[in-house]
């Protein structure tokens, strides 16, 4: 992988008094056509492979795929369905979870874990994150009330949260447990796979993720195959046989073509983690700015490394600094859930969360893609040292 990527290099030219010098670099903070052109060939024939079948809706690639991913994840049972998204609201109701019900869900996360609790009528109830960005579950039984009927951990950045505990609770507490794996595809914690711990794992293969489509696409994943046959129905308009809707439903359903994509992807996903990994491994053995925080790795936890996210107390600074070096990067979250405009209704305000809040001003994502050259991840290092 290391070669393939080594293909991507950049440019450098002689100064005039003859040395070679280095020219400054263009860092995206990502490049999804690197990790295309790693496989265009296979790729091209899997997308041809569905245009010509003209079957593009519910057919042989989806339940190819769905049985690739469901063993992949060594789970019984996997529904695509149109997002990520859809999977977290869709997980939520065919649980029964709605009006009056409290879902605990980590401070710090995306929006969207957010939106599938609060889409079914439920209330989210909010716990700050540990050390490594994830639920503290040192905090989780406090959060507990009469009117908690599920946990929402969320391995954020694409490391796992600590499920062993996490499980240990929701079973002390009667708790149905749903997981957030939008980041974390591959990753597990004392050797189980992300997804496979609770009642529902929910998948996002938003383009940018570790496993991800060329548009929007998610699925979940369950041992439960009553509950996969519900969000299986539920996303076809609640019907089993066409015109036969048996439940209120919706349209949401991963198409054949992203299908076709995701199993080619799949197959050559533990060589792309490892890539992304071996780009990690450099960050952490080479940046060596005392104003800057590493990422912590927890114990029995694995980390694919969705984001590599570091933290800066002149986070604005040092992004300035590395955007006037052609350094691209992004901020995983600049607003938490709690201070969004959408939910001012819940009634938070700055200070309820100050873990989450200080990190929402903290946290800078270096580039990480596949296909990223040792020569440009030095450059970053080199940059990143330099401020």
């Amino acid at each position: 992988m290391v070669e393939v990527a080594r293909y991507f290099f950049t440019n450098i030219y002689v100064a005039s008094d003859g040395d070679e010098m280095e020219d400054k670099m263009n860092i995206e903070f990502n490049v999804l056509d690197r990790q295309y052109k790693m496989y265009a060939n296979e790729y091209n024939q899997a997308a041809l492979r569905v245009l010509e079948s003209a079957w593009y809706i519910r057919g042989s690639e989806l339940a190819n795929y769905e049985a690739e991913f469901s063993e992949f994840c060594e789970s019984e049972n996997c529904v695509g369905l149109n997002s990520g998204l859809d999977a977290l609201i869709m997980a939520f109701r065919a649980l029964g979870i709605g009006e009056g019900d409290e879902v605990i869900v980590q401070a710090n996360t995306y929006i969207a874990s957010v939106i599938g609790i609060t889409e079914n009528g439920a209330t989210p109830v909010f716990v700050e994150p540990d050390q490594y960005f994830n639920l503290d579950v040192d905090k989780i039984e406090a959060a507990i009330t009469d009117k908690t009927k599920a946990i929402l951990p969320v391995h954020l950045y694409g490391q796992t949260c600590n499920m062993l505990k996490i499980k240990e609770i929701a079973t002390k507490y009667n708790l149905l447990l749903v997981e957030d794996c939008a980041q974390s595809h591959g990753a597990r914690f004392g050797g189980q796979m992300t997804g496979t711990f609770g009642d529902i794992g929910c998948f996002s293969f938003y383009p940018t993720k570790n496993l991800g489509a060329f548009g929007d696409a998610g699925a979940i994943i369950t041992d439960n195959s009553n509950l996969a046959e519900k969000i299986r129905m539920m996303g076809n308009y609640g019907s089993k046989i066409k015109y036969h809707n048996e439940i209120e439903g919706l349209n949401s359903r991963l198409d054949e073509l992203q299908a076709a994509l995701l199993s080619t992807k799949l197959f050559h996903l533990e060589a792309l983690t490892s890539d992304r990994k071996r780009i990690a491994k450099r960050y952490l053995s080479m940046i060596k700015n005392p104003k800057v925080s590493l990422p912590k790795k927890s114990e029995n936890a694995d980390h694919v490394y969705h984001l590599f996210v570091i933290l800066c107390s002149e986070r604005a600074k040092l992004q300035k600094y590395l955007l006037v070096n052609n350094i691209k990067t992004q901020i995983h979250y600049p607003i938490p859930p709690h201070l969004a405009k959408c939910y001012k209704r819940l009634g938070y305000s700055v200070g309820d969360f100050p873990i989450t809040e200080k990190y929402s001003k903290e946290v800078l994502s270096l580039p990480l893609y596949n296909g990223m050259t040792d020569e440009e991840v030095d450059y970053v290092v080199r940059i990143v040292n330099e401020f």
